[in-house]
């Protein structure tokens, strides 16, 4: 079973907890094997990882350009983000050079093109830029991917 990610970035802290353990729900009745796809971003597709390895699978990761490190991961998700991408399975950096809309928009595209199913972080809302959560889900639906939200009751995001 190959699952793919797409979720918020900027999930509330009081949140985490009630995400990471939805996701280690759904993913624990998953089929086997187990393969998650991330680009692995702070918030959502980090939880995402985290609870592949967690429940056995294995972490294949996208990474959107050849800069996303430098230019998007930030100093309180660098460990994390070091540790995850250093026990994937296997890296994939598409071929742009800088980071942005284009590059995640591929970066979606290509978790679309090799899961059996995706989980969506989202709390419902439109996307706020080409690329978002919203716009993968819908992707995804066009796809007749199976897609499961998780956004448990209280969940919220920060601005």
């Amino acid at each position: 079973m190959r699952i793919g990610i797409t979720g918020h970035s900027n999930l509330a802290p009081d949140s985490v907890a009630s995400v990471r353990a939805a996701l280690l729900d759904l993913l624990a009745a998953a089929g086997r094997p187990l393969v998650g796809v991330t680009c692995l971003a702070r918030g959502a597709d980090q939880l995402f990882a985290r609870a592949v390895l967690d429940v056995g699978g294995e972490v294949e990761v996208v990474l959107p350009a050849a800069d996303y490190r430098e230019r998007k991961v930030g100093p309180a998700d660098a460990a994390e983000f070091d540790e995850l991408i250093g026990r994937a399975a296997e890296v994939l950096t598409l071929p742009f050079e800088r980071s942005g809309r284009d590059a995640y928009l591929a970066a979606g595209e290509q978790v679309l093109s090799t899961v059996d199913r995706m989980i969506a972080v989202w709390d419902g809302q439109p996307s706020d830029g080409r690329g978002g959560t919203g716009d993968m889900v819908s992707a995804a639906r066009e796809r007749n991917l199976p897609v499961s939200v998780v956004w448990p009751d209280g969940a919220r995001r920060t601005l």
